[in-house]
Order: C-alpha cells, then structure tokens, then sequence
C-alpha cells in the first residue's frame, strides 16, 4: 500500500511526531550524546525559517552572494537533434561556485553564526559540498573542517584546489571505501566529540531529520525560481511537465521539486547505475534495496547478505552514495516521483551531446539527468516539456572526462 501525502504540507514537514516520513523513513537515530544538539539545533531552525528578519537575510545572500535567481533556458538545439518533447534546462550551475551546494552552505553558516559557533565542519564527495562550504566559511568568518574520501580526493582534484585555497582544511577519510558514505560517517564522529564548540554541515538531504530539512529548505530556491520562469515562458504551468534531477542523496532534487508538489509535474530521479560491465551501482531506488539504517536516518539502503552497508561504484562521486534521503524514499512509496538509472557510459554519452550542441558543460551528475531526458524526449509529443536541473559544472570532472573521452569541454 502506497504512502500518502499530506496537501498543503511542506515536503520537509511531511513527518511524524518521531520525524518519520510515512512511519517508514528518516527519523532520529543518533547516539545520546547527539541527542541535545540535535534538539537544540532543531529549535534553533524552527524559529529561524519562520523569522522574517532571518529569511531576509537568506534571501539577500542568495540574490547578492550567490547570484540567484539562476537561469532557465531552452536546448534548442538538443530539442531539434532528438524530435519529440522541448527541453529546458535550470542552469542552476550559474550560482557561485558552480553547484546547487551553495544554498546549503550559506544558510549552515548563518545558522552557526546564529548559535555562536565560530567552527563549522562538512563532508563531500564530489568535491562541491566541501568547496561552498569553504566559500561561505570564509565569507562568514568562520573556521572550516571537511572530511573527503581519499578516493575522491584524487578523482575530484579541482574542488580539492579550491577548498584548500579557501582556506579549509581537508581531512582525508582512509576507511571503508574511501568515498562520500565514509566521509559523512568520519564527519559524524567528530561532531559527536566537539558538537559544543562546533556546527556541522551535512552535504545532502541525508543524516538525522534536522539536517534533511535545512537541506531542503535551503535548496528549495531552485523551485521558487523556477514556478516564475516557467510561467513566465509559458504562461502557465504546462500539463505535460517532466522535471528530471540526477539522486543520489537527493539535495538537488528535493530543492528541484518542491514548489512543483501540488501540481500535475511528474517527477524522475536518476540514479548512478554504474559501469555496464560491473554488478556495481549506486541505485538503491531502482534496484530493490531494503530499509536500513544510515548515518542516522531509517533509508532504502544498498546492503550485503549480512546486512550491512554495501559497496557502491560510480563515476559519479556527487552520486556515489549507498543510500538515499528519506525524502526520495517517501516520494517513491507514496508514488509521487519515480525512479531510474543510468550507466556511467551513458552519462558520458550525455555529456558529450549537450556540451557539444550546447552552451552549457554540465558535471557528471547532472549527465546522468541528460541522459533520461536524452532517451525520453524522441518518444514523447512537442507539446510536452522536459526541464532537466542542470545542478554542478563540469569543472570538477575535467581529469575523468579527458581520459574517458579524450578530449574535454569547459
């Protein structure tokens, strides 16, 4: 039986009294000594999303720090090439930094500079959560800690320049498989030790409910924006309305869809579905994985035959996660959104296509939304709309792309 969902509820306020989306999801799984900060921080935010002077700060650090409202366009060239639906883009790569992380540092920075804290820590994975976390620590005064992956230290090397030149300092994470689940958990550790002195920053909607929701509070501006222009460009809200997001702990997606929940847009997730010739993935969505518990929070999980956490593989580091936000999971049962993959070699088939029909060079998580939409538009009427979230530049991917495909495209 499918879950539903409350009308006229934020996506973020969609829980329980036990912070349970559906009785099924999320929650607050946290050792005790977690548990005051946690609820403190908790408090902290429920009386800041609703003060008007603190939303007024938000927004003008988005429109004068970030840059928003970020652009919306037409891939009039993609759209003629493949027939079928028209295809858009929210370049939301445009905002400062290059990625959809942006939001989300910013309002974690003046959340700790709201509690007192002059010390926030973060993890990443593709590099971008840990880079606009150093952007904002540093234009907030504030002292910066990010814990990355070892492996995606090497293969995310652009980001890694950046957030040293920030400032910040990155602690390699050698444990497990050396990527963003590790990470996170390393992130975690720490903030138990020092939770009096230090805030933290988880990079997604992922982690104990309170970070699922400054998430994608935070994030929602990509929504807010984007109602305007579609009905600027439209008139209207069209009917036939798909909005493709790459998911892999869900932030970009959970912003992307937010002010389009009461309407008649279809949602699709993409997930990494790894290497055509590996059993390998990071799709925990569309390949039946059961419900666990990570980093804090009840999720569909990708585990082993013992149950525990199981490996992943992606080119993707951005999406190379074994979980999944219990947002998505909510959204997938109460059969609001709908789930796919897709092949690291198709992403970079996507890649390929837009960045050379277009003037855009979207990153490889984003690729893997182009490739969907890639493979949904010939099949559908010109009257229908896709708009993929364009969320991270390619930047970051620049080493990867060239050895893959030869040759690179900024």
């Amino acid at each position: 039986m499918s879950l539903k969902i409350r009308k006229g509820v934020p996506l973020i306020d969609q829980h329980d009294k036990n912070f349970m989306y559906g009785g099924k999801f999320g929650g607050n799984f946290i050792p005790e000594t977690l548990k005051k900060p946690i609820d403190d921080l908790t408090q902290l935010f429920s009386k800041l999303r609703k003060n008007k002077s603190f939303i007024k700060e938000r927004d003008y650090y988005f429109r004068t720090y970030i840059g928003t409202p970020t652009p919306f366009i037409k891939l009039e060239n993609l759209t003629d090439q493949l027939g079928g639906a028209q295809i858009y883009a929210k370049v939301v790569s445009e905002a400062n930094g290059g990625a959809h992380k942006i939001y989300n540092a910013t309002v974690h920075c003046l959340i700790a500079k709201k509690a007192g804290k002059k010390y926030i820590v973060g993890d990443t994975g593709a590099g971008y959560a840990g880079k606009m976390l150093s952007m904002a620590a540093k234009k907030f005064g504030l002292k910066c800690k990010i814990f990355m992956g070892a492996k995606d230290i090497k293969r995310q090397r652009p980001n890694v320049e950046a957030i040293k030149k920030n400032g910040a300092q990155i602690v390699p994470v050698t444990t497990g498989s050396q990527t963003l689940v590790d990470a996170v958990s390393e992130c975690m550790r720490y903030w138990v030790s020092n939770c009096d002195r230090v805030h933290n920053c988880i990079g997604s909607t992922v982690g104990p409910n309170i970070f699922v929701k400054i998430c994608a509070w935070s994030t929602a501006q990509i929504s807010r924006e984007l109602v305007n222009q579609v009905i600027l460009e439209f008139g209207k809200i069209p009917k036939k309305l798909k909005l493709i997001n790459c998911v892999g702990g869900g932030s970009s997606a959970a912003g992307f869809w937010n002010e389009f929940m009461e309407t008649d847009a279809e949602f699709i997730g993409v997930e990494a579905g790894g290497p055509k010739n590996s059993k390998l993935h990071a799709a925990p969505l569309t390949n039946g994985s059961k419900i666990g518990i990570l980093h804090g929070a009840a999720q569909y999980v990708i585990q082993d035959k013992e149950g525990q956490i199981g490996s992943t593989e992606s080119i993707s580091a951005g999406l190379d996660y074994p979980g999944i936000s219990p947002l998505h999971c909510f959204l997938k049962d109460s059969k609001r959104a709908k789930y796919t993959s897709v092949s690291d070699e198709d992403a970079l088939k996507a890649y390929k296509l837009v960045s050379k029909l277009e003037n855009i060079s979207p990153s490889l998580e984003p690729s893997h939304a182009f490739a969907e939409a890639i493979r949904l538009a010939p099949k559908l009427k010109s009257s229908e709309v896709i708009i993929v979230n364009s969320c991270g530049d390619s930047l970051k991917d620049k080493d990867i792309i060239k050895q893959r495909l030869g040759y690179y495209i900024r």
